[in-house]
Parts: structure tokens; sequence; C-alpha cells
């Protein structure tokens, strides 16, 4: 039986997603946080607890919001194939010619999009419905565990940097040294997504740099605005 090994970055989407999108905010999000506290004028012992409890909080709520998003897309993922099967019980004729419809739109001629419909309903009815019809796949389904998972790990990697910067460096340096360390990070993680995803490498760095140094610099402000204030 002949197999296809060919593999395309689509087969990435799920984890990719999810993991660049944690990385990205485990970074931004802690160092913005580190930022704010110290521009503050927090000592040090106030800028790690702010940070260790934003790397904490962050990582439980990447997991649950992606949990819960990509499990919406589960359920109705499934209803639609529920939906499907029961059409498929009831009235396979229909289905037949929904199918063949949907081959003819593509550019197949009636009679070759009506033998194509019945040789792959044979095979796997509600696989070619779901696929061609419904646009559901096994690389673009909806994984909500590898989605929570891949956002929490990622979140927490992204958020050690700043976090460990945070302690290794005096306090006097951090705000430079966070926020410089970060920046580059975030140009490595737009040129890794970049890579894996196959898309434009400056593209992808200029964006994820881009609103990473301004969520930094807009936080930094806040902590300066209320530690001057007080």
């Amino acid at each position: 039986m002949f197999r296809h090994l060919e593999r395309h970055r689509t087969d990435r989407i799920g984890w990719l997603r999810a993991g660049v999108l944690g990385a990205n905010d485990g970074i931004v999000s802690t160092a913005s946080l580190i930022l704010g506290v110290a521009a503050a004028h927090a000592d040090s012992k106030g800028i790690l607890v702010a940070g260790l409890a934003g790397l904490v909080a962050g990582a439980m709520s990447m997991a649950a919001g992606e949990y819960v998003s990509v499990s919406s897309q589960a359920d109705t993922e499934r209803a639609d194939l529920a939906r499907e099967r029961q059409e498929l019980a009831t009235s396979p004729e229909m289905e037949h010619r929904e199918l063949t419809g949907i081959y003819v739109a593509r550019g197949l001629d009636r009679e070759l999009a009506s033998q194509v419909a019945t040789e792959l309903m044979a095979h796997d009815a509600l696989g070619a419905h779901a696929r061609d019809e419904l646009g559901i796949t096994a690389a673009l389904a909806a994984k909500p565990v590898q989605a929570a998972l891949a956002s929490a790990a990622t979140f927490a990697v992204g958020a050690a940097l700043p976090l460990l910067l945070a302690v290794l460096v005096p306090v006097s340096t951090v705000l430079w040294a966070v926020a410089a360390v970060s920046l580059l990070a975030l140009v490595l993680l737009g040129g890794l997504s970049a890579r894996a995803g196959g898309a434009s490498l400056l593209k992808a760095v200029a964006r994820v740099t881009f609103w990473g140094a301004l969520a930094m610099a807009l936080t930094a402000g806040v902590g300066a605005l209320f530690g001057v204030a007080a």
C-alpha cells in the first residue's frame, strides 16, 4: 500500500500557533510586568515576586483560555460531524448529489464528479464529507489538550527569561537588561516561527518586536508614573 510521506507545514498549525502565542505572551507580559514594577522603584524582592506571580498566573490563564476556546471549536466540529452522519444514514442520495456538486464546482465534469463521489463515499463517506464539505481534516482538527499544554509550557519558557534576568542582574540595571534581552528574544522567536511556518522572516520579526516593544514601553511608563507619584 502506497504511503504519502511528504510533510506539509499545515501539520504544524495546531501546536505552532499555540506555541508562538504562548512564548510571545510569556516574554512580553512578564518582561512588561517586571519593567513596570522596576520603574516604580520596587526592590529586588518585589520585582521577583511580581515576575514569578506573572509567570504562574499567565501560564494558567493561557492554558485555560486555549483549552476553552479550542474545546468550543471541537464541540462545533463534533456537532457538524454528528449532523453529517445522520444525513448520510437518512439521505445518502442527497449527500451523494451534494458531494458531486462540490467536485463540479472545483472543476470536474459532472460524470467524473459523480464517479469520484461514489468511490469516496464507498471508502469513507463521513470522512469525504468532513474533508470536502465541512473542511475538517486530521491536520486542522481542534485539539484542546494539545493547545492548552503547548500554550502553558511555552508561556512559562518565555516568561522564565526576563524573570531569570531580574534575579541575576542588579536592580539598577534591571530595566535596560530585561528590555534589551526580551526584545532580542522576540526577534529570535519571530525568526523561528517564520522558519517553522514558511512565512516572511522580516514580517514575522517586525510584528512581534513592534508589539512587544510597545507593551514594555507603555507598562514601564505606567510604573514610572506611579513611582514618581508615590
